[in-house]
């Protein structure tokens, strides 16, 4: 199954890195410096909202059990499809600043922090299933359409996305 998330608005995949001292946190960009999703952040985005569809065979089987066994469903990297030449890579990029606030209305001392952001666009996946859980693609339909934020800071504005099946044309 293909899958297309499009973003609405600035997004954060953090790579865990920092950016030394002006930027606190960077966004993941894979070896030709475009940013990514790691497949291990889809398939847990996508865990979580199965998890409220109360169907433990579809989570055990799919995503893997509590007794360690492993799921059946095998998710790929979020990549850009298209190719971006390196002189338009940067424009993928801006930063964000934000700072604690107290209670007078002042920034607090040392609050401030800035992080790397990716602008709107459309990242592509793939999900393979197993043919013993192929009976569970609709459920896995059901919970990535239920996603509508990714990354971080989702509760303040970042992230806003769609998931949904594209057809495989190539």
């Amino acid at each position: 199954m293909k899958i297309e998330i499009e973003f609405f608005t600035y997004w954060h995949c953090g790579s865990g890195s920092s950016g030394g001292s002006r930027t606190d946190a960077l966004v993941a960009r894979d070896n030709k410096g475009l940013p990514y999703i790691p497949a291990k952040t889809i398939k847990g985005h996508i865990r979580d909202i199965a998890e409220s569809l109360n169907n433990k065979d579809f989570i055990d089987k799919c995503f893997g059990s509590s007794d360690e066994r492993e799921g059946r469903c095998y998710f790929s990297n979020a990549t850009i499809k298209e190719r971006i030449e390196d002189d338009l890579k940067s424009y993928l990029f801006t930063t964000i600043s934000s700072t604690k606030i107290d209670d007078n209305g002042l920034a607090d001392k040392k609050s401030l922090r800035e992080i790397e952001v990716v602008v709107p666009l459309k990242l592509y996946a793939f999900i393979e299933f197993e043919e013993e859980v192929d009976e569970y693609k609709e459920l896995m339909k059901q919970a990535f359409r239920q996603i509508k934020r990714i990354g971080l800071n989702r509760t303040r504005g970042l992230g806003r996305c769609e998931i949904r099946e594209v057809k495989n044309n190539g």
